[in-house]
């Protein structure tokens, strides 16, 4: 095995863009109500965590017996570094939150948007295997409409992370009230997590949902029952 490499840290002048307005805004609205993921800053940049990553992970390959001589898994700690930098962990870096496009609403819209179906991945925090499953979202039009779009780009960003689903459903739920200026936002998700279904009790039906409501949403029982209704 490789001898153990030296932790990098960020050279000077090797500065980092900065955060967006919103992004600032919703990471500062989740520290504030302790929902934020827990995550501390490594210095390093995202180039230098493939490195380590990529490292720490022929270790773990070879010190699970596998030859990494072999071209079939050659390039398994590559792929498992770029996945987790640039893919499936990507959201744990609010630079990559996506551009919010808000408009005035001029036409007055006052009634529910509701946007079903989307699809979820994430990935369990305690197992590092994947929850698979579908997001829905609805809001009361205040002063802002939200691009359509920007709602599933939000889920697919907190999903973008370790977690836990019930953390994951009031982080989208926050992120939309900050950016919406209301607390009439509903979530709710359904997935199924690959560390009950792939290990421990390998349960391959079970599901599980989770809710978060805000506002009327929470207050109106037929407002909330418009919402969870299909």
């Amino acid at each position: 095995m490789s001898p153990n490499p030296v932790y990098l840290t960020r050279q000077a002048g090797d500065e980092l863009p900065e955060l967006s307005a919103e992004a600032l805004l919703v990471r500062d609205t989740l520290i504030e109500l302790g929902l934020e993921t827990p995550m501390m800053e490594t210095g390093l940049s995202a180039e230098q965590k493939y490195d380590r990553i990529r490292f720490l992970m022929s270790e773990v390959v070879e010190t699970l017996g596998l030859d990494l001589s072999d071209d079939s898994l050659a390039e398994t700690p590559h792929r498992i570094a770029k996945m987790y930098v640039h893919e499936i962990f990507s959201g744990l870096d609010y630079r990559h939150f996506p551009k919010i496009a808000l408009i005035d609403n001029k036409m007055g819209a006052n009634e529910m948007v509701k946007i079903r179906e989307i699809s979820l991945t994430s990935t369990c925090e305690h197992h590092f295997v994947t929850i698979d499953g579908v997001a829905k979202v609805a809001y009361i039009p205040r002063d802002k409409i939200i691009g359509l779009s920007k709602i599933n780009r939000i889920v697919r960003f907190f999903g973008q992370r370790p977690q836990v689903q019930e953390r994951l459903t009031r982080q989208i739920l926050v992120a939309l009230q900050a950016l919406l200026g209301t607390e009439d936002v509903a979530v709710n998700i359904d997935a199924t997590h690959y560390c009950v279904k792939s290990r421990g009790v390998m349960d391959s039906n079970s599901q599980t949902s989770t809710t978060a409501l805000g506002g009327c949403f929470k207050q109106n029982i037929h407002t909330r029952a418009e919402f969870l209704n299909p």
